[in-house]
């Protein structure tokens, strides 16, 4: 493993910043080379492609090579997660003011069906409110951009569901916009949104006391990604994937640890005002650790995505979390 120039590819977020910066390294390598992307698909395609050894993936993405070839292995660092009760967005003149409302409509989603946002979303919508993926058509494309569905990966769906693609030079928030759909489940905020659109408004407007109460009840912080590398990358060093999760885990634990000191400051060091009164509440409702790493602390967030994913017909078979991670980081 000494003479392995490594490739990453992740996101360049607080969580990861450390490995950009090079304060944080993979231990028992020669050389450590981390990139990213301008968009998060083509950090995917990139570990598709061969192109990096150790690469941010989307779940959803990372099980459905599992049912092809399982050429690739998960090691538990999550380095994106967002709570999605807020990623459910609504054409204003729909008649959508609640989950049920949705029964019988069209609804757009970025680039798959059953994209890591909207498994989530789909899911606890139907275990909270009774939603019904099947009862809805759904519609693929790009959010903001023109685009066909994703062509680096497979489109598995229940043959109950109804699945198109956009119409060539559509967007998704156009149509919602427009009103030729009636939702939207998306990783993005649409720019309409960002632009202030009436037209358009969030099935929970008030979404963060909802997924506050979600948390409180079920302890689960969503996680979009893992990190992968492919089998035989692993199997040629053994110990890297330790040595990997071991640089993710520090990397994050450095981010957070910049959040506690700032505490004391006020979070001078950001931008954003009342961030230190944010702190403070979510310090009375997350563990110490909230944002933990590991197959342990994230047991109950990570069975519950694989169940969506099954129930939601993206995957053949039920898989369980000793399956999908590399095996000797399942005690984390």
């Amino acid at each position: 493993m000494n003479d392995l120039d490594l490739r990453i590819a992740a996101g360049e977020y607080d969580t990861t910043r450390a490995l950009f910066d090079g304060s944080v390294t993979v231990n028992g390598v020669r050389s450590v080379h981390v990139s990213t992307a301008a968009t998060l698909p083509e950090i995917f395609q990139a570990l598709l492609r061969g192109d990096v050894d150790v690469c941010e993936f989307g779940l959803t993405f990372y099980l459905r090579t599992l049912d092809i070839d399982a050429s690739f292995v998960a090691i538990p660092a999550f380095p994106n997660r967002v709570f999605r009760h807020s990623c459910v967005f609504v054409h204003a003149d729909s008649g959508i003011t609640q989950p049920s409302d949705l029964t019988g409509r069209s609804i757009g989603e970025f680039g798959i069906y059953g994209q890591d946002s909207g498994v989530w979303a789909k899911g606890i919508l139907m275990d909270e409110y009774g939603f019904r993926p099947e009862q809805d058509r759904w519609v693929i494309g790009g959010l903001d951009h023109p685009m066909p569905p994703f062509e680096f990966t497979t489109h598995p769906h229940p043959d109950n569901v109804e699945v198109t693609a956009v119409p060539a030079g559509k967007t998704l928030s156009g149509m919602l916009e427009t009103g030729e759909i009636d939702a939207l489940f998306t990783a993005n905020v649409p720019q309409p949104v960002l632009d202030g659109s009436p037209a358009i408004r969030r099935l929970f407007p008030d979404h963060e006391p909802i997924e506050r109460d979600y948390y409180r009840r079920t302890g689960i912080f969503p996680m979009m990604h893992v990190i992968a590398a492919p089998r035989d990358v692993l199997a040629a060093n053994p110990g890297l994937d330790r040595a990997v999760y071991r640089a993710f885990l520090q990397a994050k634990d450095a981010a957070a640890q910049q959040y506690c000191d700032s505490r004391r400051l006020y979070q001078v060091h950001h931008m954003l005002p009342w961030t230190n009164a944010l702190f403070d509440r979510n310090d009375r409702l997350l563990p110490h650790d909230w944002w933990p790493y590991g197959v342990s602390a994230n047991h109950k967030a990570l069975d519950t995505y694989l169940r969506y994913h099954h129930e939601q017909g993206l995957s053949t078979r039920r898989w369980t979390i000793e399956k999908i991670f590399a095996p000797d980081l399942l005690e984390t």
